[in-house]
């Protein structure tokens, strides 16, 4: 397989889903019909902007609401393939039990993380659906960044993400609780803070904004990225998004659409699901 920097050519983007047992229905099925619906080209059907794979422990998941869905590959071939993807998505549901048992994905969370850390040269997203937040908080991943998670969790959510920076000798986490989702380590501004679509979070006000015009997604903007920079960010420029409950979790697949095929794009799955997008919180937006 071609080595990738950036998943922004009229190709796939390779998105894995992680399914732990008692997965939230729901945490999968909008996400998932937000990235399938999104297209590279709107007049052609075929040119679909997002491919996805579906990792398990076992051939068939059961979701707490009782439904079976099919895994297409193990933990151990995700782990083995996971440099090939440039999303990978954790979502909620029986996260107790993974965080009580130390099982899947909370591995593949990290592993994911590292591989990100030590070749800062690719894009890769991370995002968490309801409360597989509670699951990258318990990795760590969530150390001196801002996140979110459902409202009935906050309490838990913050607790985990204490713990760790104590276990870990790091950074506390902001927690945020009135954000549909939450994006850290944005590629770049959008405009004047009146011309901005999403709300902007002044997380450190010392620093100046390195906005620019234009269109948000990398590949409307014509720019070429600076991996030096990309790795001098936090987790070596992993994007980092954690959303609320179910329907802000579809907000947040929206928000990925747009920044990694276009506004344009995103939008118009809205229009296709007749949902209502609502944005979220953007920190720390730099160009790079």
């Amino acid at each position: 397989m071609a080595h990738k920097t950036s998943a922004v050519a009229d190709e796939p983007i390779d998105v894995l889903f992680a399914l732990q047992p008692k997965f939230n229905l729901t945490d999968l099925a909008g996400p998932l019909e937000v990235l399938t619906t999104a297209l590279h080209d709107s007049q052609d059907p075929t040119s679909k902007a997002f491919e996805v794979t579906i990792a398990a422990g076992e051939p068939k998941v059961l979701s707490e609401q009782g439904v079976m869905v099919g895994s297409q590959i193990s933990w151990k071939e995700a782990h083995e393939r996971l440099d090939e993807f440039d999303v990978v998505v954790i979502i909620g549901g029986g996260t107790e039990d993974v965080l009580k048992q130390k099982t899947e994905p909370l591995d593949l969370i990290t592993a994911y993380s590292e591989i990100q850390k030590n070749d800062p040269t690719r894009e890769r997203t991370l995002l968490s659906i309801c409360t597989g937040s509670l699951l990258l908080a318990q990795q760590g991943i969530l150390s001196g960044l801002s996140a979110t998670t459902h409202p009935d969790f906050i309490t838990k959510f913050e607790i985990l993400c204490s713990q760790a920076a104590t276990r870990d000798l790091t950074e506390r986490t902001d927690v945020v609780e009135d954000a549909r989702y939450v994006v850290n380590n944005l590629r770049f501004d959008l405009g004047d803070e009146d011309e901005n679509p999403y709300i902007r979070r002044k997380s450190d006000d010392r620093r100046p904004s390195n906005a620019r015009k234009g269109s948000m997604s990398l590949k409307g903007s014509g720019r070429r990225e600076s991996i030096a920079r990309r790795a001098a960010m936090r987790l070596g420029g992993l994007r980092v998004i954690t959303s609320g409950g179910v329907a802000a979790g579809m907000d947040a697949a929206l928000y990925l659409v747009s920044v990694m095929v276009s506004e344009e794009t995103a939008v118009e799955v809205a229009r296709v699901m007749q949902l209502t997008w609502t944005k979220g919180i953007v920190v720390d937006g730099l160009d790079v």
